[in-house]
């Protein structure tokens, strides 16, 4: 067996498709508002990448979410509260998420390019299986269509941080140890279901939910404040264990040349 990359694993939204993760951060915004509970995009993308109903408890849980949810219900919220969130959340996105389905730009052209270096690619993603009915048709339309798809409803619930989605796409495409194996994505949480992998970990900045921003926002920041947030993000991502961040998912091709030099070399 090759001590070689031979498997790409991508997160979706922020990654692959929807430019700065727009469609959760809305629908999450929705969903609470309407209960009359008002988070900022910070709040909401914090625990972004995790299975949503672990996402909509993860916000819960926060101080923040516990007094604004008493303030707003008068009681503390349950898991009932938690599924009713979820179910609501659910609906609203399957009305929308076909609308922010779009590629970022490169990532056709990036796939076709590490297809040809002999790479597989497999997806994993917080949304479910029914969600991403409506996610690929769009993507492929566009040119990029994913060997595996996994869901957290494909591996029992254990969504991300938790390593079982890599697992399930390392399975399906006959591609191991985990060393040969790189996830690629745009939250912490993606970093970490990485690591808990064993595999590598590559982080992207353009385009990313770390970032916070949609296109219309990144083209009018100013220079030096985006440098400033890519260094930030670009920190954040190395506490979280990545192994390399790159700029954009151009550059993933570079940076599986660069993954294999310290495989030959016996270097992680």
């Amino acid at each position: 067996m090759t001590n070689q990359i031979g498997l790409l694993v991508f997160d979706w939204a922020g990654t692959t498709t929807d430019y700065g993760s727009q469609a959760p951060v809305h629908v999450f915004d929705r969903t609470f508002s309407a209960r009359g509970l008002k988070f900022d995009r910070a709040d909401i993308n914090a625990p972004m990448g995790m299975e949503k109903r672990a996402h909509i408890r993860a916000m819960l849980s926060t101080d923040k979410g516990t007094a604004l949810w008493r303030a707003a219900q008068g009681r503390d919220w349950t898991e009932a509260d938690v599924d009713a969130l979820y179910e609501s959340f659910e609906g609203t996105l399957a009305q929308v998420v076909a609308e922010y389905s779009h590629l970022i730009p490169g990532v056709a052209e990036t796939v076709a390019a590490l297809r040809g270096m002999g790479l597989k690619i497999g997806s994993t993603t917080g949304y479910t299986s029914e969600i991403m009915k409506l996610v690929t048709p769009v993507a492929a339309r566009e040119g990029y269509a994913p060997d595996c798809v996994v869901t957290p409803d494909q591996t029992d619930g254990l969504g991300r941080p938790t390593p079982f989605m890599v697992y399930a796409c390392m399975q399906r495409l006959g591609v191991w140890p985990a060393s040969r194996v790189v996830k690629v994505g745009d939250t912490l949480t993606d970093i970490r279901e990485g690591k808990n992998a064993g595999a590598w970990a590559v982080g992207i900045l353009t385009g990313s939910n770390l970032l916070g921003l949609d296109e219309a926002e990144a083209a009018a920041l100013p220079a030096a404040e985006m440098a400033a947030r890519k260094a930030r993000a670009r920190e954040a991502y190395l506490a979280a264990g990545a192994d390399l961040v790159v700029d954009s998912f151009r550059e993933l091709p570079e940076a599986v040349a660069a993954i294999n030099a310290r495989l030959a070399e016996g270097t992680r």
